[in-house]
């Protein structure tokens, strides 16, 4: 079966994903825990605690990650939406499907700059930090994965039984 131009496109995007995820976990290093603790914080006290947990190292490593996570949201987003077309190039897949399917993306993209944004700031300007402010920002981050991995665990199913059918009805 020969490429064609929209899998490659998606093979680059996914790659790029993949090159773009291992950077991010590499700045961050043995800090990387930290990012899923302060994502899903439950109050002020908690996320307070959290990064006062860290050394000044830890927080330089932390920091880091945010400049290439400017980037990130827009490289997976674009992967999933390159996902979502050949997927529908492949199977069927009603109106409804393909515009949650392209949205859902640049919902998730844009709950990860807000986090980004919010995050970065708050890791400068800790007098800021309140139960409000985590209350959002966590409701943001785990609105985001759900959406981003949602999508990506529908167009893997999709992608799984369409290659299953082709190599099943040989």
């Amino acid at each position: 079966m020969a490429l064609t131009a929209l899998d490659r496109r998606l093979l680059g995007w996914s790659a790029a994903f993949v090159i773009s995820q291992a950077n991010i976990i590499r700045l961050l290093g043995p800090v990387a825990p930290r990012l899923a603790e302060i994502q899903t914080a439950r109050s002020a006290r908690d996320y307070t605690a959290i990064l006062d947990g860290m050394t000044d190292s830890d927080t330089a490593r932390y920091r880091s990650h945010y400049y290439p996570d400017f980037v990130h949201p827009l490289i997976y987003a674009v992967a999933l939406r390159t996902g979502a077309r050949r997927l529908a190039e492949l199977t069927p897949l009603s109106p409804r499907t393909r515009r949650v399917l392209a949205a859902v993306p640049v919902i998730s993209a844009a709950g990860d700059y807000a986090e980004n944004v919010v995050g970065l700031y708050l890791l400068s300007h800790r007098e800021h930090i309140t139960d409000a402010t985590v209350r959002a920002t966590t409701a943001v981050s785990v609105t985001k994965w759900v959406l981003a991995l949602g999508a990506l665990g529908y167009l893997s199913q999709g992608f799984v039984r369409v290659w299953a059918g082709k190599l099943f009805s040989r």
